[in-house]
């Protein structure tokens, strides 16, 4: 592929990522507690039914990354579209419970289908040694999401009430993401690159081994803690004797924190090898989220919860890298499939722990120290993820 159809790809995939993420997605928090007081569902159990979508994402990944690897992302990600845009009309025109719950059952399988993982891959074959700039490109577009279309959407729900922001909602995500997936990704896809190594020729021997073990159960580990970690930080910084507005000021410098991060991972990948990388990367979690349990000065908190977005941006990236980095990017669909099953599965129970941690800890405090000890455990592992090549396993 050209340079110019290089950049085409990754502009139609910015495109796609914010809009996905946005609609399928951050939607959802905006508009739930419209949903509860129109429908007269509690809370829990309107939240049950986006979470068990979070599980059907998870479980879609898997054969959606296998796909990917054979065919490309075209008709993959252009029917995750479509099955987005459907799944968010019978969510829309839900009478009870049961079509709400299969709305968002195939609002899963859609995400599954559109966001980052399939990008990613598609990024990773058609970008080739440029992948990283393209991926940092990729994950800076999609953290714009939240910040489009939260606001988009509390306008819209204001004015014309939660069915019908969906079914507007559902309406952008058909112009935007269905013509953008089909004619944007139409370019010939390419022969997986040949790896250099004669063990990872086998995606299955890559998958039964215990550094992909290691880097499954690191990637889970970390991911719970930094989802817990975002998802309760208002009630954190509240406990602390933030007032609202502040708090929710805090939360919003950390995402400026994480679009810091990401846009240092480039040096910080020259500079450093995959192993030294997580470690590092890893434990700067640790004690970024463990420190937010200790500290109490506003000041010194805002800042801290500044460093520690700037390191879940990094993160981000360090996940996104974490097969090729390893095993090169033969097989990145099909193992980075198995690999995001389980972090989709623990991020999306990840809010709910942290809620849990802090009514049996007694405090929100005392959550974020677990949490920090979760993610040390996570740096502790993840040497056991690098990857030492001999001699005669070269091709």
């Amino acid at each position: 592929m050209s340079r110019a159809g290089r950049r085409r790809v990754l502009a139609v995939l910015c495109l796609t990522q914010i809009s996905s993420w946005g609609i399928l997605y951050y939607a959802f928090p905006v508009l739930s507690t419209s949903i509860t007081a129109e429908t007269g569902w509690s809370a829990p159990v309107i939240t049950a039914a986006f979470s068990l979508g979070q599980l059907a994402t998870a479980l879609t990944g898997i054969p959606v990354g296998a796909l990917i690897d054979r065919t490309g992302p075209r008709r993959v990600m252009t029917a995750g579209s479509v099955l987005g845009v459907a799944a968010l009309v019978a969510i829309a025109s839900a009478p009870n419970l049961a079509v709400f719950y299969l709305g968002w059952l195939a609002a899963g399988v859609a995400m599954g289908a559109v966001l980052y993982p399939p990008a990613f891959a598609a990024l990773t074959r058609w970008w080739g040694a440029e992948r990283v700039t393209a991926l940092m490109i990729l994950t800076l577009a999609g953290g714009l999401a939240s910040t489009v279309f939260a606001p988009l959407t509390a306008a819209l729900d204001t004015s014309i009430e939660w069915r019908a922001t969906y079914l507007v909602l559902a309406a952008a995500l058909a112009v935007l993401t269905i013509p953008a997936h089909w004619f944007g990704l139409r370019a010939l896809w390419p022969d997986p690159p040949v790896p250099t190594v004669a063990a990872h020729a086998d995606h299955s021997q890559i998958a039964r081994s215990p550094r992909f073990a290691a880097l499954v159960v690191t990637m889970c580990l970390a991911a719970f803690a930094s989802f817990a970690g975002i998802f309760n930080l208002v009630a954190l910084l509240q406990e602390q004797g933030f007032g609202p507005g502040l708090a929710a000021t805090a939360l919003g410098l950390g995402g400026a924190g994480q679009v810091l991060g990401r846009i240092g991972y480039l040096p910080l990948a020259r500079h450093t090898g995959v192993t030294a990388r997580t470690v590092v990367v890893l434990a700067a979690l640790a004690a970024s989220t463990a420190l937010l349990g200790v500290v109490s000065a506003v000041i010194v908190l805002i800042a801290v919860a500044i460093g520690a977005g700037l390191v879940r941006g990094i993160f981000t990236l360090i996940q996104a890298t974490a097969i090729t980095d390893r095993w090169g990017a033969t097989h990145y669909g099909r193992l980075n499939g198995l690999l995001s099953a389980p972090v989709v599965v623990v991020s999306a129970l990840a809010p709910w722990a942290g809620t849990v941690l802090s009514a049996w800890t007694g405090s929100y405090a005392h959550t974020y120290l677990i949490l920090g000890a979760v993610a040390a455990l996570a740096a502790m592992i993840a040497p056991l993820t690098g990857i030492r090549v001999s001699k005669k396993e070269m091709l």
